[in-house]
């Protein structure tokens, strides 16, 4: 009933048997009747392949979007830093010179 380049589980076997069984008509043979069978193993073979890629697919776009919306969410703190960033050189230098200069007024 499996053939060797499908792997079906047996319940699917079974389930597949039971279906080709209560839609089997009169007249119609057993070999018929397993083949029907093997063909629903296929088709629910084929379902699941189909299933597993639409998750698969699924996943990496909720990925993709997690992804852009962590990037989204640390730009403006970055842009914060940046734009704050800019002004410390310049603030360190003022504080320093001023220090120096009311040293210097303060010692002499």
């Amino acid at each position: 009933m499996q053939s060797k380049s499908s792997k079906v589980s047996k319940e699917i076997a079974v389930e597949a048997l039971k279906v080709a069984k209560a839609t089997q008509k009169k007249g119609q043979s057993k070999e018929q009747t397993k083949l029907i069978a093997l063909g629903i193993q296929k088709g629910i073979a084929q379902y699941k392949k189909e299933q597993k890629a639409k998750s698969r697919e699924l996943d990496k776009l909720k990925k993709k979007k997690r992804k852009e919306k962590e990037s989204i969410a640390e730009q403006p703190v970055t842009d914060e830093l940046h734009k704050y960033s800019t002004y410390l050189p310049w603030g360190l230098l003022f504080v320093s010179w001023s220090g120096f200069i009311a040293y210097f007024l303060l010692v002499s």
